[in-house]
């Protein structure tokens, strides 16, 4: 039994959706033969630059086919070093939850999370500088008051109290920018990676005040490993780098009237500040937390104090982080790029 030409058969589903799919266009190129390793790469771009509407994206795919061809000239890839590749990156599309983002966490490894954060962020004179945005940003973070905490009073830490303003490049307060938080526990892990999360935890939103002031409490951060016991981690390995982030404090500043600003602050003191996995440190970023027994300001602040030994000496306080962030005004961004 045949039907309209072909052998009926029993498909699988995936099998009859390809058959049953229709191309958007039936875009018939230039003849495409006689193929060669000099050749291949004009013919492919040909092939591919029907892209309608959409110059910007013309441009992409045309530049990815030549320099991912390229190199795969330069590099002489063999087949079986072609295979392992796709088999790694079939690996990293696997490892990815909703939670767990290999592909960024490659991306971050490799530092092209931060060329693209580099790029996307031009650095203004006078501005604070961004640094990559991370795989644990969460739109669940809480509101809190301006000068409340952002974590529970049971999770494990070192008592904190984060305070600065935040201002234009000219000095004016920024009124009523949202400072969106998050870092991790006193062990070094997000809330997002207990297996028991009740709540956002150790993150939260707040806007400045009149003045653009902000304040927060929070425990210090401290260094952590990045997820290593998957493709990523096993690059790692392969490459002989370890897989540690300094002690740092995310942070994502909106105002409508200004350009968004997401970038982190990292423990001067802190280890692995020199060698951070994922590229992100910049001297401007660098931070010191300063020990400090006032009393009257950890009571303001509803504070817990503890006992720690600075200098060879026992005091009772907490940690004061203080940091002015520095906002650009929104501008007509650039035209983006259409050919080389």
């Amino acid at each position: 039994m045949t039907t309209n030409g072909f052998q009926a058969v029993d498909l699988s589903e995936k099998a009859r959706k390809k058959w049953e799919a229709k191309p958007a266009t039936e875009h018939v190129p230039a003849p495409v033969q006689d193929l060669t390793i000099e050749n291949i790469t004009p013919n492919v771009i040909t092939v591919n630059s029907n892209v309608k509407d959409n110059p910007r994206l013309q441009y992409l795919i045309t530049k990815l086919i030549q320099v991912s061809h390229d190199f795969v000239r330069d590099a002489e890839i063999k087949f079986d070093e072609w295979t392992a590749a796709w088999q790694y990156l079939t690996w990293v599309g696997q490892a990815s939850d909703d939670v767990r983002h290999e592909m960024v966490l490659l991306s971050d490894i490799l530092g092209i999370s931060a060329l693209v954060d580099g790029i996307s962020y031009a650095h203004k004179p006078g501005s604070t500088e961004s640094s990559i945005l991370g795989p644990f940003h969460d739109e669940e973070g809480q509101f809190v008051e301006n000068g409340a905490a952002i974590v529970k009073e049971s999770t494990f830490g070192e008592a904190t109290l984060v305070r600065g303003t935040v201002k234009d490049t000219n000095g004016k307060a920024v009124e009523k920018a949202l400072l969106d938080v998050w870092e991790t526990d006193g062990n070094g892990v997000y809330d997002l990676e207990h297996a028991d999360k009740d709540g956002p935890d150790c993150r939260g939103k707040l806007y400045t005040d009149a003045a653009g002031k902000y304040a927060f409490t929070c425990v210090r951060p401290i260094p952590y490993p990045i997820s290593n016991d998957g493709p990523v981690g096993e690059l790692l390995r392969t490459l002989n780098r370890h897989w540690y982030r300094p002690a740092h404090m995310h942070f994502m500043i909106l105002h409508p009237e200004y350009n968004k600003l997401i970038t982190a602050l990292y423990s001067r003191d802190s280890k692995y500040v020199d060698s951070d996995t994922v590229f992100g440190v910049k001297s401007s970023l660098l931070v010191d937390y300063n020990f400090t027994v006032d009393k009257k300001m950890a009571a303001e602040y509803g504070l817990q104090t503890f006992k720690k030994t600075i200098d060879g000496e026992e005091k009772e306080g907490f940690w004061l982080l203080e940091f002015d962030f520095v906002l650009t005004e929104k501008e007509v961004p650039a035209p983006p790029k259409l050919h080389d």
